[in-house]
């Protein structure tokens, strides 16, 4: 029994070596006591009560490599690289599209001015001639006086 005892803590040793440099045989590979019982080839339940020091040193040798096997911390350090990258990205992505909306606001305001000074101001009291025609007649012609009503309806059926 003794045998068996120091076998399964060469088990797990071994296996929390493993583990933490990245390179596991039995188990994902993940960081965690559930993956070293696995790795280990025991069930979870003999590295917590049978052997808690093994599982409290392989917690501390966890810690101090922040969580990430060696074999994959240029994979963290990379990874934390391009994740400020992409926060720079998307600051400039926000900044971009507000000056954008800003241009886009200038240029309306600046199309309604010049539309304005372009357009010749309306002469107080006249009406256009457009503005008189029965709804679905054709506009009347210049000189041509608004018809009466049974004359536009005649009017509107014939160019309607």
């Amino acid at each position: 029994m003794a045998t068996d005892r120091s076998a399964e803590r060469v088990a797990i040793q071994t296996a929390a070596d493993r583990l933490l440099a990245g390179t596991p045989q039995r188990s994902t590979g993940a960081l965690t006591v559930l993956q070293l019982a696995a790795e280990a080839g025991v069930k979870r339940w003999v590295l917590t009560h049978k052997h808690p020091d093994l599982k409290d040193d392989f917690l501390a040798r966890r810690t101090l490599a922040n969580g990430i096997p060696p074999a994959f911390q240029h994979l963290q350090a990379r990874t934390s690289d391009l994740e400020e990258r992409n926060r720079r990205l998307l600051e400039t992505n926000r900044h971009l599209t507000e000056r954008v909306e800003t241009y886009a606001q200038v240029i309306a305001e600046l199309l309604t001015e010049r539309d304005r000074l372009h357009t010749p101001p309306p002469v107080l009291g006249t009406v256009p001639r457009t503005a008189l025609a029965p709804h679905g007649a054709p506009p009347l012609r210049d000189n041509e006086p608004p018809l009466r009503t049974e004359e536009n309806r005649v009017r509107a059926s014939r160019h309607g």
